[in-house]
């Protein structure tokens, strides 16, 4: 258990190349090839030669094609073709939608049912689906994801099931049109192909199997996830937003490989595209035409500097909302039992009431009820500008929508941002696989058109400087409106370099930025992220980010927090001090320390190990094992008419009895058959094993025909076996068990009472250790960084506490909502004994002096 060096490693090193050296040495000489005797030795040979060449061919290519970029190159491609797969259908099921509606115009009232009934039925089945194959598939898949990189087992979530549920139930819900996204469970669907995937090339090069290998993937699939779900041609910042969702803290190795699988998924998702005449070209998404020679003045700046600021306050109300409408359904027990036991009234009620309000000929043709999510992007990008278009509404395509010949343009803008908030925030609480990026982006894309309407209304010739006049460009706010509506709510500041991949321009770079940094300011100082929300919302086990300023955790430490009540184990302890300890705790990890005296720490057992430990020495398999055992030592020993035990109980035979076998040992010097060499030992000894055996199977009260059999089955076996069988491995035989309960309680209460021998398990000789001064600042970026559940307090190799993960949360949450904010009772007091402590040797010493 303590481990010391026997040798000095030099000498060590050199030994065992020597030893090395020798054995390929008698390897080769054994290996040399013999005198060829015949042509069979000949055919033989080359066929080992040919077999030993193709053995290398395969496994050269094996260990190729267990290389990353293949891995990534499969990834990219299955990402891709999931994408596109999806898209398809949900653009195919909204084009059936369009079509319905259109073929049904005369009659209003047939057209309101086929508005509201399509998206219902698509919904419930997304529901009905999810919850029966895989209720690991609702939501977005990203606080998960984000919970699963810090090292916490999520059972069944990347798993088939909930592949196939994801898929399905997000095609459904993209191709009914309510406001939901696709970036969250495409991160989700891209995480379960790249553990399937794993296993898969875990054939090939076994190091997939290594745990921190897959979460070296797993951060591959986030960016091959979001890469493909937009395409945008780079694919390379889509990796930055991946970092900046799902890690605390990421590894630089890894950017290359989330680089490579992005670019080649999206490459691959536009080629689909083109291929299937769904575009002309590789191009962005929402392509726009902005000018490029001057897209903006610098008198602009301030409203783009108010677009941001304001989407700051959006995005933590959004935040705020969203958390707050699954809490008041969770804390109201009466309802949410109601809808535990009816699952489809929520989303059915929330697809009804949305639908409802977007229906066009009613409420929705002042909120371009119409335009679904993706063609709202388009027509909000629009280079006119819509407030002073009087022309036909007609020309301007999809952007017709947003014209109403009695009502205003700023009206119908207005309206759609606050119908579709409230919206967006209910749609995303719905059980279905469903993402938060997309809405929130059509929302912040029509606040900033809403403010670029009204520039151009406040300055309709355009703003003046250096004596050349330039347009104000509405499509160019609502750009920077989705970009930092997105970055306030995600608290991510790539959306703005997002922002020029899927418009295709970057003319926008400065106020894009402006923007972006200023909703980040403000929304981190308001709300968490909607995916920390969701974390907290759902109780995952997450660790919070520590405030900006506060100074307080430099100023706390390990031993104001840590457990000082741990449940450990001892070298020498017995079996029942283990069972004990595992009765009275359900901790995962126990400490091993020296002696309780000491406290000498000298390393952690998983709980398992010693569960298996215990049972196995109290196992019924080893209490019988033990009785066979003692049952042979017992039937070889020789009986001397004065030993007790089982020979105790039988009764007393004549001596005479013994005077026939004598004699037929004799005769059998003289040539007869002896029945004792037959049966390879003495017949002193099988008489008395005979007799004892059918005593014990007429008197004993299970004494059965099926004991009789066993009986008959072991003599036969031991007793009639031939002589060259003898030095053969023999069967177990199943012994009865004749241990009454109360002797198999007096054996189990002895065993326990035995040394804990702790060689046939696992034991971890380095925990990750802290001393009591650990402040909590660099506890909490030791914990982000390792993904630690715990951590041992030691001071001089001695046990002190514990400090889990959970404590860890508490303590950064403290006794506010918005961080630690106050020192411990203890700080203060234990500062003051220690400068008094040290005053006090001051003093001693100057006394001394």
């Amino acid at each position: 258990l303590y481990g010391q060096y026997t040798d000095q490693i030099t000498n060590f090193a050199e030994k065992e190349a020597a030893k090395l050296l020798n054995k390929k040495q008698a390897q080769k000489n054994h290996e040399r090839p013999l005198k060829r005797d015949s042509q069979v030795e000949i055919k033989e040979e080359h066929y080992s030669k040919c077999q030993d060449c193709a053995r290398r061919i395969q496994k050269y290519v094996t260990k190729k094609l267990g290389e990353d970029w293949i891995f990534l190159i499969l990834l990219g491609l299955v990402m891709a073709l999931v994408s596109w797969g999806m898209d398809y259908a949900s653009a195919k099921s909204l084009q059936a939608y369009k079509w319905m509606y259109r073929e049904l115009h005369p009659n209003v009232p047939m057209q309101y049912l086929a508005w509201v009934t399509y998206p219902l039925a698509l919904i419930l089945f997304a529901a009905i689906f999810c919850h029966l194959v895989s209720p690991q598939a609702v939501g977005s898949g990203i606080p998960e994801l984000k919970t699963i990189m810090r090292g916490v087992v999520l059972k069944e979530y990347l798993t088939l099931k909930a592949f196939v549920a994801k898929v399905v139930g997000l095609t459904a819900g993209l191709g009914s049109g309510m406001p939901v996204g696709k970036e969250g469970p495409f991160v989700h669907i891209a995480s379960i192909c790249a553990a399937v995937l794993s296993k898969f090339m875990s054939i090939f090069c076994g190091v997939y199997e290594n745990v921190h290998r897959q979460f070296d993937l797993l951060v591959a699939a986030c960016a091959a996830g979001v890469g493909c779900c937009f395409g945008a041609p780079p694919g390379g910042k889509w990796v930055l937003f991946s970092i900046e969702v799902t890690s605390t803290y990421f590894a630089v190795r890894n950017y290359w490989r989330g680089f490579f699988a992005a670019t080649f998924s999206a490459f691959m998702f536009r080629v689909l595209a083109v291929w299937n005449k769904d575009a002309v070209t590789i191009t962005a998404l929402f392509r726009t035409n902005f000018r490029m020679d001057f897209p903006f003045d610098l008198q602009e700046l301030p409203a783009f500097a108010v677009i941001g600021i304001c989407s700051g306050f959006l995005g933590a109300f959004f935040v705020y909302l969203n958390r707050q409408v699954v809490l008041c359904v969770r804390r109201r027990k009466a309802l949410s039992q109601f809808l535990t036991k009816y699952r489809l009234i929520y989303p059915g009620v929330i697809t009804f009431l949305i639908a409802t309000l977007t229906f066009p000929p009613g409420f929705g043709q002042f909120m371009a009820g119409e335009l679904m999510p993706r063609e709202a992007i388009s027509s909000l990008f629009d280079n006119y500008t819509w407030a002073k278009y009087t022309g036909d509404p007609q020309l301007l395509g999809k952007s017709a929508a947003w014209i109403h010949p009695k009502v205003s343009v700023f009206v119908i803008i207005l309206l759609f941002f606050l119908m579709k908030f409230w919206m967006s925030v209910i749609a995303t609480t719905m059980p279905i696989p469903c993402g938060g990026f997309m809405p929130v982006f059509v929302l912040g894309a029509a606040f900033g058109r809403l403010i670029g309407e009204i520039m151009a209304s406040l300055f309709p010739d355009g703003i003046l400087f250096d004596g050349i006049v330039y347009q104000i460009l509405p499509g160019g706010y609502a750009v920077i409106g989705a970009a930092a509506l997105t970055g306030a709510v995600s608290h991510t500041v790539s959306t703005a370099v997002i922002c020029f991949e899927l418009t295709g321009q970057i003319a926008h770079i400065l106020p894009m930025m402006v923007a972006v940094i200023l909703a980040n300011m403000v929304a981190q100082s308001l709300q968490p992220s909607l995916y920390d929300s969701i974390i907290q919302v759902k109780k995952l086990p997450y660790l919070p980010d520590l405030g900006w300023n506060d100074i307080s955790k430099y100023n706390i430490f390990v031993e104001d927090i840590m457990v000082q009540d741990v449940k450990f184990v001892f070298s020498n302890c017995k079996y029942r001090d283990l069972q004990s300890v595992l009765q009275s705790t359900t901790v995962k990890t126990l400490p091993l320390v020296d002696s309780p005296e000491t406290m000498i720490l000298l390393g952690s057992v998983e709980r398992s190990e010693l569960q298996a430990l215990l049972q196995r020495h109290i196992s019924p398999e080893r209490r019988r094992l033990l009785n066979r055992e003692k049952q042979q030592k017992l039937s070889e020993a020789p009986y001397d008419g004065h030993s007790k035990g089982p020979w105790a109980t039988l009764p007393k035979m004549k001596r005479e009895s013994f005077a026939y076998v004598d004699e037929d040992e004799d005769t059998d010097e003289k040539g007869e058959p002896s029945l004792g060499k037959e049966m390879g030992t003495g017949l002193g000894t099988f008489v008395p094993y005979l007799f004892f055996s059918l005593i014990r199977v007429c008197f004993h009260p299970s004494g059965t025909f099926r004991s009789l059999r066993q009986l008959i089955q072991q003599l036969l076996c031991r007793y009639n076996r031939p002589l060259e069988t003898e030095s053969a491995v023999q069967e177990p035989v199943d012994v009865i068990d004749t241990m009454r309960p109360e002797e198999i309680d007096a054996w189990e209460q002895e065993e326990l009472d035995k040394t804990v021998c702790f060689d046939s398990c696992h034991v971890d000789p380095s925990p990750f250790q802290l001393v009591e001064r650990t402040s909590l600042h660099k506890t909490h970026t030791l914990f982000s960084l390792l993904g630690l559940s715990h951590a041992y307090i030691t001071s001089m190799g001695k046990l002190r506490g514990v400090l889990a993960l959970e404590e860890l949360q508490k303590a950064i949450e403290g006794s506010t909502r918005s961080g630690v904010r106050l020192r411990p009772p203890l700080a203060s007091f234990r500062d003051t004994n220690r400068s008094s402590i040290s005053s006090e040797k001051l003093s001693q010493a100057t006394r001394v002096w």
